[in-house]
This record gives C-alpha cells, sequence and structure tokens, in this order.
C-alpha cells in the first residue's frame, strides 16, 4: 500500500517527485527476482522516482527496470536515465579505444567488462542520440522523463558543447522533459549552472554529513538558477549507514580514521537526541532549500522500508544547533 510522501517540482518543469527516490546503480548486480520486488516495495510505499544509468550492472539495472515499470500508469511515475557512456560489443569497444584520446577515466571504464560488452565514453551527438535509444530498448519504455549528463570530469567542452544541444534539442521536442547533470564533484556542476540550461543536478556524496563541500558556493547557484538539487549517495557510500568501524566505506573506498571518528562524535549526539544516525544522514541534505529529492540506492525490500523508516524520524531543530555548535556541520 503506498503512502503520501511529500513531493518537490524540479526546477522550472512540471515534473514532481517525491522527497526521497530510488537510486538504481545497487539493482545493476541483483538478481531479478531480488530486483522485483524491491522495486515493487518501492512502488508501493509511495516512491515515485526511479534513478538508473546505462553504466549500472552494464545496461543490468536499466533492464530489470524494464520488466517492472512498463506494467505502471506512465503518469505514475517519474524516470531517469543518462548518457555519456556506451555500452560496446568487444570487438566495437577496442576500435574505439584504437581511435581515441585514452585519458585514465576511460582506459578504466574501457577495462570494465560484462557480458563481453564493454563501457566507453561517449558524449557526442550521435553518442548521446544511441545512448538513449539502446536504454528505451532496455527499459521497454517509450520516453524518459531526466536525462543526466553522466560524470562529464574530463569532458567539460563537449559536454557543454555538444552534450548539452543536443538534450536542449530533444527537450524542445518533447522526448525529455528534464536535463541534468551527475558528479561526484560539485566545481564543474557550478560551472554547468552559470553557463547552461539545466533542470536539475545529481549530486553524489558532496552534500551530506560528512561532506558539505557542495555548500557555500554550488547550492546558492542552483537556488538563484532555480536548479533543483538531488542527493545521491546520502549515506556518503556506506560509513553513515554502517557500524562506523574499519570495513565501513566512504567514496567507495575503506573509510579514513579521521572521518570515522567524525563520524562517531556525530553519532554521539544523535545518540543523545535518540535519532539513529542514518535517519540524520538521510535527513540532513532535505533541509537544504535546493534539494528536491535524495536517493539512496536500497538493496532489498526490507532496505526500502529502513529508509522510509529513517525518512519519517522526528528531528528537533536542537539536534541540527547541537552539531552546528559541536562545529560537525555548518
Amino acid at each position: 500500500m503506498s503512502i503520501k510522501l511529500e513531493k518537490s517540482i524540479i526546477g522550472k518543469t512540471t515534473l514532481e517527485i517525491t522527497k526521497i527516490g530510488m537510486g538504481g546503480a545497487p539493482l545493476g548486480s541483483l538478481d531479478e527476482n531480488t530486483a522485483r520486488k524491491t522495486l515493487e516495495k518501492a512502488y508501493e510505499s509511495g516512491i515515485n522516482y526511479f534513478d538508473t544509468a546505462p553504466l549500472y550492472g552494464t545496461g543490468n539495472s536499466e533492464k530489470l527496470y524494464g520488466d517492472f515499470l512498463p506494467s505502471l500508469d506512465r503518469n505514475s511515475f517519474v524516470l531517469s536515465s543518462k548518457v555519456g557512456r556506451l555500452i560496446l560489443p568487444e570487438e566495437e569497444a577496442l576500435k574505439y579505444k584504437s581511435s581515441s584520446k585514452i585519458t585514465p577515466a576511460l582506459e578504466t571504464n574501457l577495462k570494465a567488462s560484462y557480458y563481453k560488452n564493454n563501457v566507453v565514453f561517449n558524449f557526442s551527438r550521435e553518442g548521446v542520440l544511441r545512448s538513449i535509444e539502446e536504454s528505451l530498448s532496455r527499459l521497454k519504455i517509450d520516453n524518459i522523463d531526466i536525462i543526466f549528463i553522466h560524470d562529464p570530469d574530463d569532458n567539460y567542452e563537449i559536454a557543454l558543447n555538444e552534450t548539452l544541444p543536443t538534450l536542449l534539442e530533444l527537450k524542445k521536442q518533447g522526448i525529455i522533459k528534464a536535463i541534468g547533470a551527475g558528479m561526484n564533484e560539485w566545481e564543474m556542476l557550478l560551472e554547468f549552472a552559470k553557463k547552461g540550461e539545466f533542470d536539475c543536478f545529481l549530486l553524489a556524496g558532496r552534500y551530506t554529513l560528512l561532506d558539505y563541500s557542495a555548500l557555500d558556493k554550488l547550492l546558492p547557484e542552483c537556488l538563484k538558477k532555480e536548479i533543483s538539487i538531488i542527493i545521491g549517495g546520502p549515506y556518503n557510500s556506506g560509513i553513515l549507514a554502517s557500524d562506523l568501524d574499519k570495513k565501513s566505506t566512504y567514496f567507495y573506498e575503506p573509510s579514513p580514521s579521521d572521518v570515522i571518528n567524525k563520524a562517531k562524535k556525530i553519532k554521539n549526539i544523535c545518540d543523545d537526541f535518540n535519532v539513529p544516525l542514518k535517519a540524520a544522514a538521510l535527513q540532513f541534505g532535505l533541509n537544504h532549500p535546493s534539494v528536491a529529492s535524495t536517493i539512496p540506492g536500497p538493496r532489498t525490500p526490507l532496505e526500502i522500508e529502513d529508509n522510509l523508516k529513517m525518512l519519517s524520524y522526528k528531528i528537533d531543530d536542537s539536534l541540527w544547533e547541537k552539531l552546528s555548535n559541536d562545529n560537525l556541520i555548518p
């Protein structure tokens, strides 16, 4: 049974997404049965925003979404995917490699193999159109609401001058409804906000209890330009949803001791207020007026339930004040 979740409008569009969405990265490594049950639980719980990308499971996340979403009323959910990477057959990938400038990021992705396919960066107009066409095929759906430019770290110029204009054409034609960029850094997003026509940004890990580096410059600019922020990785890849031991991860690497110590200090204060650290982590980003939604990546129906429980925790303002007074958050 669905519950009433608060919604936010994306930028200047008419799209409305729930304050909590479903990040589709972990879905790419799930089996069909678990993925189906997790998606069913998310939708039945009132979540209307689903995010995915060709990179996630090298197409598998989109395929698993494609086994579920087409059975729903198309107006009942908002779907986002991404462009900037293509899944190529091995032979084609080798040709691509021989004719492309090899950056460290490209080299890493060329080595990423799944079902004998390779993932390669491609931000060209042709690559964008091909990527969307292939995503639609995997998703078994007629349209995608939001398209993000995915990790253009080494490709700023082409992303701004070729990828973005291509997406603006598609938006003008009504093929997509919103344009965004998704990154693990905020600096380039700030440049995009200043120079491009964007509706939203998927900001991963840079506005959390442990890393709020996007606060001073990016978020005010997004407020000014009416660009919505969607928080990815609200648990900083795991540490804020963990037991805070040496096995925890921070930005997908083993957590440094100073980060663990800071997280423990935050947890101690949360304990004093009878608030789970995970609840504070999930709700922290949503307190900023530029933030439309936060999208953890659940792997099971139980994780969906837990995330919704964390979202519903009543947190008194005095908790945030205490964390701020102790210089643990801004």
